[in-house]
C-alpha cells in the first residue's frame, strides 16, 4: 500500500485513484490483481510519472532484487521483466536516476556481507549494465543516503553493521568517475547507518542537510554540506548537536555575512553555523545561552555517569584480577599436589608390581609344596602298606611254628630257616 501526506491537511491517506477526488484507503491490489510483496529496505525513484521500485527484504527476511514500477497516473503497478544481469539480492542500498532514463544503484548488503558495486538500468531498452569502477576505492557500505545535485550523485554515511563508513563519496554521473568528498574523524553520525539526506539551496547556492543516524547510539545532529564547484571537493560541515528548536541556531553577530563566510573553517576545525537573515540578535543569544547550558549540564551528567561506570568497571576489573590471582595460586597448589600424587602413583605402582612378583614366586613354591606333600602322603601310604606286609609275614611265620612243633620240626630251626 502507498500512502500520500496532504500538506494542506495534516493528514496521510492511501494514494489511489477515486472518483469524488478525495483518496480513499484501499488495497493497491485492487488495482491491479498482481500483488506486491511486504518489504523493507528497498529503493523507491522518482521517474517522471512513475516511481521505480528496486530490491528489499521481505517478512521472512528473504533478500529480492525484483523490480516494480508505479504509474502515479493510472495508480497501477507493474512488475518489469529485465535483461542482462541484475544486481544480487539486497536491501539499505541507494538509487538515482540520471537524465530521466537510467536508474544506478549503489551499494547494499546481503545477511553476510555489504557491497560497493555499481549497476545501471537502461529504464527504455530495460537492460542491466555494471559498468567497470572508476577513480577512488568505495567502501562497502548499506543504510546510506543520497541525493543527486546536477550530474553529481552524493553518497553520504552507511556501514557494514560493524563500524560506520567515515567517507562521503561523489558519483559523476555522466562520467561514471568516484571521488572522495570528505572524510570524518572519530565515532560522529555521518558515519552512521538510517541518517536522512536532503538537498536544499541557501543564497542561490546547493547545500546537503544531513539529520540523525545511528552508530551504536541515536543521533540528532544536523550536518551541512557545501559542495565546492572547484575540482577537488571540500567538505564543509556544521558539528553542533541540534537543540530543542531549529531556531537554536547560534552565533549571530553577522547577519548580514554570506554563505561562504558562514561556511569556513575555525582554528578548532569546527563549521561555524548558518545564520538566518532578520534575527533578534539579542534573542537569539539568550536561546543560545541557554541552549549552552543545557548542553553543559547534559554534558556534566554524561560525564559523571561515564565517570560511575568507569569506576565500577575499574573496581570490578580489580576484582576480577584478584579472583584470577587466586586461581592461579589454587591452580599451583592443585598442580603441585598432582604431581606430589603422581609420585605415590608411581611409589605404590612398583610395590604393587613386586607384591605381584613375590606373589608369583609363592605360588611356585606353593605349587612345589604341595607336589611334595603327594610324595610324602604316597611314601606314607607305601611305608604303611610294607609295615602290614611285614606284620602278615611275621603272623604267618608264628602259625607255621605250631604246625611245625607239632609236626615235631623245632621252632628255633624254623627261625633260622627264615
Amino acid at each position: 500500500m502507498v500512502n500520500i501526506y496532504l500538506c494542506l491537511s495534516p493528514n496521510w491517506c492511501c494514494l489511489c485513484k477515486s472518483n469524488g477526488g478525495c483518496c480513499q484507503q484501499k488495497s493497491l491490489s485492487c488495482l491491479n490483481p498482481q500483488s506486491l510483496v511486504s518489504r523493507g529496505g528497498q529503493s523507491v525513484t522518482l521517474v517522471g510519472t512513475t516511481l521505480v521500485m528496486f530490491g528489499g527484504e521481505d517478512a521472512k527476511r528473504s533478500l529480492l532484487n525484483d523490480l516494480h514500477i508505479l504509474d502515479l497516473e493510472t495508480m497501477t503497478w507493474d512488475e518489469m521483466d529485465t535483461v542482462g544481469v541484475p544486481p544480487s539480492p539486497r536491501s539499505g542500498h541507494a538509487a538515482a536516476v540520471h537524465a530521466e532514463r537510467y536508474l544506478l544503484i549503489f551499494g547494499g548488503g546481503s545477511h553476510a556481507t555489504c557491497f560497493n558495486d555499481l549497476h545501471v538500468l537502461d529504464l527504455k531498452s530495460m537492460e542491466w549494465s555494471r559498468p567497470a569502477p572508476q577513480g577512488e576505492i568505495r567502501t562497502p557500505r548499506a543504510g546510506h543516503a543520497g541525493v543527486t545535485v546536477g550530474e553529481n550523485w552524493f553518497i553520504v554515511g552507511g556501514g557494514d553493521n560493524k563500524t560506520g563508513v567515515s567517507e562521503t563519496i561523489v558519483l559523476n554521473m555522466s562520467t561514471l568517475v568516484w571521488s572522495v568528498v570528505t572524510t570524518v574523524q572519530g565515532r560522529v553520525p555521518l558515519a552512521s547507518e538510517g541518517l536522512s539526506l536532503v538537498v536544499s539551496s541557501y543564497n542561490g547556492e546547493d547545500v546537503l542537510v544531513s539529520f540523525g543516524g545511528y552508530n551504536g547510539r541515536y543521533s540528532n545532529e544536523i550536518h551541512v554540506l557545501k559542495p565546492s564547484h572547484k575540482s577537488t571537493l571540500q567538505s564543509k560541515m556544521m558539528d553542533n548537536p541540534v537543540p530543542d528548536s531549529v531556531a537554536g541556531l547560534h552565533n549571530a553577530e553577522n547577519v548580514a555575512r554570506d554563505m561562504e563566510s558562514e561556511f569556513e573553517v575555525g582554528q578548532e576545525g569546527k563549521i561555524r553555523e548558518i545564520v538566518m537573515d532578520n534575527v533578534d540578535s539579542e534573542s537569539m543569544n539568550t536561546k543560545s545561552e541557554e541552549s549552552n547550558k543545557r548542553l553543559i549540564a547534559s554534558l556534566r551528567a554524561e560525564k559523571e555517569e561515564l565517570e560511575a561506570s568507569l569506576e565500577k568497571e575499574q573496581l570490578q576489573s580489580l576484582q576480577l584480577k584478584q579472583e584470577l590471582a587466586e586461581a592461579e595460586t589454587q591452580n599451583t597448589e592443585l598442580t603441585k599436589e598432582l604431581q606430589s600424587v603422581r609420585g605415590q602413583l608411581a611409589t605404590e605402582q612398583s610395590r604393587c608390581f613386586k607384591l605381584e612378583v613375590d606373589v608369583a614366586e609363592l605360588q611356585q613354591k606353593l605349587q612345589t609344596m604341595e607336589t611334595l606333600q603327594k610324595e610324602l602322603e604316597l611314601l606314607q601310604r607305601q611305608k604303611a602298606a610294607s609295615e602290614q606286609a611285614a606284620l602278615n609275614a611275621k603272623q604267618k611265620q608264628s602259625t607255621g611254628g605250631v604246625w611245625g612243633w607239632l609236626a615235631g620240626t623245632p621252632s628255633s630251626q624254623n627261625s633260622d630257616d627264615i
